[in-house]
């Protein structure tokens, strides 16, 4: 039997401006809705709170991506996960557009959703220093 992972979302979920998130366990993942082009700044935030789990990038450029289609990624990055033997229980989210997204796609899997308003859900780039 496969080990069952949880997934995260990152902005609202992990990074929670001033405060701290909620944080994957050691064999946990990160997906997130932030474009590849904000992989380098991503990594070092996640390393300065000592997060090193595999990150899953959204493949679209910044200005392209959306709450919608960043949804569909997360969805489509757990569906190829679990094609390939990987099993998510539980993915951890603070958008309800993009949980219906991930629910479209995945109905097997659990997505908790974080409600607050910490943090700004629309397209916003964070850059890290």
């Amino acid at each position: 039997m496969n080990k069952i992972i949880n997934s995260f979302d990152i902005d609202g979920v992990i990074f929670m401006g001033d405060y701290d998130g909620v944080y994957p366990g050691k064999d946990d993942i990160i997906i997130t809705g932030r474009s590849i082009e904000e992989e380098s700044e991503t990594l070092a935030m996640l390393k300065s709170k000592g997060i090193t789990n595999k990150v899953y990038m959204n493949p679209l450029p910044f200005d392209k991506k959306s709450r919608k289609s960043s949804g569909i990624h997360k969805g489509n990055t757990l569906f190829d996960l679990e094609k390939n033997g990987i099993s998510v229980g539980i993915h951890f989210e603070d958008d309800p557009i993009q949980a219906e997204e991930i629910n479209k796609i995945m109905p097997n899997i659990n997505v908790v959703l974080l409600q607050h308003n910490i943090i700004e859900k629309e397209n916003v780039r964070r850059p890290f220093k």
